[in-house]
């Protein structure tokens, strides 16, 4: 009887350590808050890097000459494939997102749809074309035209020693005329972590 209140009394024991570490707590944090728990890139990261890059991209002289060049007519951009070229998985959309929102809310460009988002509105032109009425039907060949194409890529060096190490992330976009191929703009943005286990 002893022995068999003593094996209960040890698996109610260890059902209860069990629960404990299987516990989770989750608590709310503010989206601009930095909290670094992997050393890899994450959400702060992509923020930081976008406002730096189209802060310098929005005040480069390039823009200036578009318009002494067009009558004042502000330059048309497209972002085009930034590729993750690191050592982890990393999504560019995030961080493309936050450049395409820039661009919007300064009015310093006009922004065109690329990719597969340019490819589904003229899905969508090509379905109105036989369903919808005459009046409301959008025609094709009326886009405005890109004038520039932001691309770039995300790079990694990682340099590690037992339980440190360094991940070193650099960022580059390249705007390019599309009319010439001359390129306009070239930026950059370097991020290093320490990393100790």
């Amino acid at each position: 009887m002893k022995f068999n209140k003593i094996i209960a009394v040890a698996a109610l024991a260890v059902s209860g350590m069990l629960v404990a570490s299987c516990s989770r707590q989750v608590t709310r944090v503010s989206t601009d808050e930095t909290i670094d728990i992997s050393g890899n890139w994450n959400n702060s990261d992509s923020r930081l890097v976008a406002a730096d890059l189209t802060d310098k991209i929005l005040n480069a002289a390039w823009i200036n000459t578009h318009q002494e060049e067009h009558q004042g007519k502000r330059p048309v951009v497209i972002v085009g494939f930034v590729q993750n070229k690191s050592h982890e998985h990393i999504d560019a959309e995030t961080f493309v997102k936050d450049v395409e929102s820039a661009f919007i809310q300064t009015q310093k460009v006009r922004l065109v749809q690329g990719g597969k988002k340019r490819d589904e509105l003229r899905a969508e032109k090509e379905d109105q074309q036989t369903n919808a009425t005459v009046s409301s039907m959008k025609k094709f060949g009326l886009e405005n035209g890109a004038d520039y194409i932001l691309q770039g890529s995300i790079n990694s060096i990682v340099d590690a020693h037992k339980r440190q190490k360094v991940v070193y992330y650099q960022v580059n976009l390249e705007l390019t005329n599309i009319q010439t191929n001359e390129v306009v703009w070239i930026g950059e943005k370097k991020i290093a972590k320490y990393v100790k286990n």
